[in-house]
């Protein structure tokens, strides 16, 4: 199989995604791929912090590899720390990069674009795909996730840190995509038929940053015994 590297979120679009390239057979992910804003030690624009999104990896039996940019990375910054570790990557034979967008055509190719100048090529899974049915999809299969972030000027404050199930995408404005696949909202998935076992967490305060809801996640200790 060859070996691909997977940008990974955190979120239910990379959940599924990465569904379908295990299920393909054609594809061994070798990493994550993460980035983190140094400054809150937290995934970008979805606010999980790091803690988290490790011990997600773990419950999915993929190692996660981030990289870390500055709040106010510029577009120049960010493609030089990308392009550093996608490199490192591609030396050890990963020529390929796994992505769960589904319909925007300009992040695509910006996509594209950039794996190409240094020789790699991007995978896109779920292009294509209808989104109200890859929504209901996630709730079929028995992924589970929470709602972490949310576009205050689409959406209120009633669908921050709600579970993703019919009920909430029932709930969506009109116009609103049911993946927000537009950034009208980011998640954090918990649980899945991918997941070796569930992401054990509760939910924190919600905050308002830059017309942005955020839901804390908190990560809660898992019991062991001896």
């Amino acid at each position: 199989m060859e070996k691909v590297l997977f940008c990974w979120s955190g979120g239910k679009d990379s959940a599924l995604a990465l569904r379908e390239i295990v299920q393909g057979h054609t594809y061994k992910v070798v990493s994550l791929l993460t980035t983190i804003t140094e400054d809150y030690d937290r995934v970008s624009m979805h606010g999980i912090p790091r803690a988290l999104l490790e011990r997600q990896a773990d419950c999915l039996d993929l190692p996660p590899e981030i990289v870390f940019i500055p709040k106010d990375c510029s577009t120049e910054e960010y493609g030089a720390r990308m392009q550093e570790t996608l490199t490192r990557f591609k030396q050890q034979g990963v020529l390929s990069v796994v992505f769960g967008d589904i319909f925007l055509e300009d992040v695509r190719k910006y996509r594209e674009d950039n794996l190409a100048r240094i020789g790699m090529r991007a995978v896109f899974p779920l292009w294509g795909i209808n989104t109200e049915t890859l929504a209901k999809s996630f709730v079929t299969l028995g992924f589970e996730a929470i709602v972490t972030c949310i576009d205050s000027r689409i959406l209120d404050k009633r669908f921050i840190g709600r579970t993703i199930d019919e009920r909430f995408l029932s709930e969506l404005p009109p116009g609103v995509d049911p993946c927000g696949e537009n950034g009208e909202f980011h998640s954090f998935v918990l649980d899945g038929p991918i997941f070796r076992e569930r992401v054990a967490c509760t939910r924190g305060e919600v905050v308002l940053r830059d017309s942005f809801y955020f839901c804390d996640l908190l990560q809660k200790e898992v019991a062991t015994t001896s």
